[in-house]
């Protein structure tokens, strides 16, 4: 039996020439040891039943104990699951890429167990593979996860194709495993992350406010409400800002941080973010400011239809239009008129939520 090919690489400064050459073995069958966040696992294209076949039988599993698969980007759990819950939406925007596997209803089958690992070798391996991959723990039956590569190739010297050795994994420990496939949270395994972060995160409700570029009216919106809430004490809402046009990483403008200094609400390290049905999905409650960011929205994710809202009509404020004008190129006094509508509809809000 010959030797695993073996490919050493620094985890800081990562050459593509074997990650590639791991990732073509893996589109051809191949069982290939890599690192993950957690431990090292055994990568095996789950398109490929001759590799499938393999896996279990080096990891001594029988087929009705299936491996959970390894995902590059967390768009990809929409087309292996269906009738994701909101609270899996919420765990994958806040612990991936990361150590939680979250098992759901599969797109074609019963339930699919599905992790991003925060690993940029396992992420490029991933891509470059084109599918995802089935990777439980590289160690045989009785032996403990490894999270260093030589203990990971113990054992399986010979027995899988090839390794990527990239040092120590940083975790050093397994990912925590929860079925979500009923809609209820069910804690199968408890590793990495513990059950208070996961409960923690499901509880809280998630308001979403959407404007158009994500830089003013959104951003005065989370700016009171999060200081409405918190002279409140209150812990239990977690407030975020989007807008449509899908543009990220800018600033709020000038004149929306001067008016909200005046509330006592720094806003100086805020970065907008476009919509996505990840942040849609997850959200409890989406309050937009104008009828097109309705509209939008539920091009992008027609199913949370019930959970959208007009600022103005949530709050029941009924002054004429429901929209909030957009302030943008306008002057300081009409973002002053902006900030002090979008104040009297959070002040009511508030006691809603």
């Amino acid at each position: 039996m010959p030797d695993t090919k073996v490919f050493k690489i620094d985890s800081q400064n990562i050459a593509l020439e074997p990650l590639e050459q791991a990732a073509n073995l893996l589109k051809r069958g191949a069982l290939v040891i890599i690192p993950t966040d957690t431990v090292y696992g055994i990568a095996a294209n789950s398109q490929n039943r001759k590799a499938m076949d393999r896996l279990f039988e080096v990891k001594q599993r029988t087929p009705d104990k299936p491996f959970p698969l390894l995902i590059e980007k967390k768009e990809k759990v929409e087309e292996l699951a269906r009738d994701i819950p909101i609270a899996a939406y919420k765990l994958i925007d806040k612990f991936w890429p990361g150590a939680l596997t979250i098992i759901l209803k599969a797109a074609r089958g019963n339930t699919i167990g599905l992790r991003m690992p925060n690993n940029q070798v396992a992420l490029k391996i991933i891509e470059l593979t084109g599918a995802s991959l089935a990777c439980p723990s590289a160690n045989l039956s009785g032996k403990a996860a490894p999270q260093e590569f030589s203990a990971a190739l113990t054992g399986l010297n010979g027995k899988v194709d090839a390794a990527i050795d990239a040092g120590s994994t940083v975790l050093g420990a397994e990912s925590t495993v929860v079925d979500l496939s009923s809609g209820q949270l069910q804690v199968l395994r408890e590793g990495a992350v513990k059950r208070a972060e996961i409960e923690q995160v499901i509880t809280k409700k998630n308001v979403l406010f959407v404007c158009t570029g994500n830089s003013c009216r959104s951003v005065m919106a989370k700016a009171l409400l999060e200081k409405k809430l918190k002279e409140a004490g209150r812990k239990d809402v977690e407030v975020s800002s989007a807008g449509v046009m899908g543009l990220n990483g800018m600033s709020a403008t000038q004149a929306t941080k001067g008016v909200l200094a005046k509330e006592g609400c720094d806003v100086s390290g805020h970065h907008s973010q476009g919509i996505n049905r990840i942040l849609l999905n997850e959200s409890d409650l989406i309050l937009v400011m104008e009828k097109l960011h309705e509209e939008k929205i539920l091009q992008v994710a027609p199913e949370i239809k019930n959970r959208v809202f007009l600022l103005k009509e949530f709050a029941k404020i009924n002054n004429g239009s429901l929209d909030v004008e957009d302030p943008i190129g306008l002057s300081l006094e009409f973002y002053q008129h902006t900030l002090n509508l979008i104040k009297e509809a959070i002040e009511r809000i508030v006691k809603i939520i």
